[in-house]
């Protein structure tokens, strides 16, 4: 089951005249992180379990290495449900021990695993505690543990940071970060958009069940031009007009941001802002984002 790429490629899904999944497509690719972002209820979860074949879509597929997903293949994927599902009463070992078996690794290798992973995230002391026993934090942990324990050949997490704290969510990032460049696809999704920008080498947005943008971070953040922030105390409001493909999109006090087109010229902009007196800043910001994310689910006037 080596490296591979997850393959998401049309899927629909409707529940009576509701349409949950309109022909959502994308890939991610053997050894990158893919973050799936988009508000509650936009189809996150269900293309998840799609991917997983806890559900059957209405139409579409989805394949890992070019080869339709079975039974077999489940086996190889590792998967953090958003609601948890772990069993309350066993013990944190025993039950990681238990999915260990379950995914079809050996005694030997169910244990060796469970161990490593106790160790790794910090559950050394809980190992003999039950699950319900245990802060929520920790629980997530444990979570995180069962979809590794394994050695999945895709990664599927749904909000795994939610709840965390910081520390945490240092070693979740730490742990996704090491299983990408083994060279498994791993696809999370979450609302924590600075996370993923941060983290992941590729973003997908869904909103009312489409696929709505798909690329890097950079190219996403690109498009639509750039902002430009310019602080120039002698300047008088008004002073970049006539300046082509250049807007005003905030003013303070001294300081001016600016909305440039990609046609418009940023020397231009200099050279007004130097006619005015000193500039102490003068620097290009791209589009972060949280704000790609918020014009994304808010176009064409559909609700938030």
């Amino acid at each position: 089951m080596g490296e591979g790429n997850l393959e998401i490629d049309g899927i629909s899904k409707r529940y009576g005249a509701k349409v949950a999944l309109d022909g959502v497509t994308f890939d991610v690719r053997g050894g990158e992180l893919f973050g799936f972002v988009g508000s509650n209820g936009a189809g996150k979860t269900t293309t998840m379990r799609i991917a997983l074949g806890v559900l059957a879509a209405d139409g579409g597929e989805v394949r890992f290495n070019g080869e339709k997903i079975t039974h077999e293949t489940r086996t190889h994927i590792g998967y953090m449900p958003e609601e948890r599902g772990l069993y309350p009463k066993m013990k944190v070992l025993e039950q990681l021990v238990y999915l260990a078996e379950l995914h079809g690794l050996t005694a030997n290798e169910a244990h060796r695993n469970a161990e490593t992973w106790i160790t790794r995230l910090g559950l050394a002391e809980r190992r003999r505690d039950e699950v319900q026993k245990l802060s929520l934090g920790n629980q997530q942990r444990v979570q995180l543990a069962a979809a590794l324990v394994h050695d999945p050949a895709v990664l599927v997490l749904d909000e795994p940071f939610s709840g965390l704290d910081p520390l945490a969510v240092d070693v979740m990032s730490a742990v996704l970060r090491e299983k990408a460049a083994a060279g498994v696809p791993v696809v999370f999704s979450s609302h924590q958009l600075d996370l993923v920008e941060r983290l992941c080498d590729r973003v997908g947005i869904i909103r009312n069940g489409r696929m709505v943008a798909v690329g890097t971070v950079g190219e996403l953040t690109a498009e639509g031009g750039s902002k430009l922030v310019v602080t120039a105390p002698g300047a008088r409001p008004g002073w970049t007009a006539g300046l082509p493909g250049v807007r005003v999109l905030e003013e303070h006090e001294t300081t001016t941001v600016l909305g440039l087109e990609p046609s418009a010229d940023d020397q231009a902009v200099l050279a007004a802002a130097l006619s005015t007196g000193p500039v102490t800043e003068f620097s290009h910001r791209r589009r972060t984002l949280t704000e790609l994310f918020r014009d994304a689910v808010t176009e064409k006037g559909e609700p938030r």
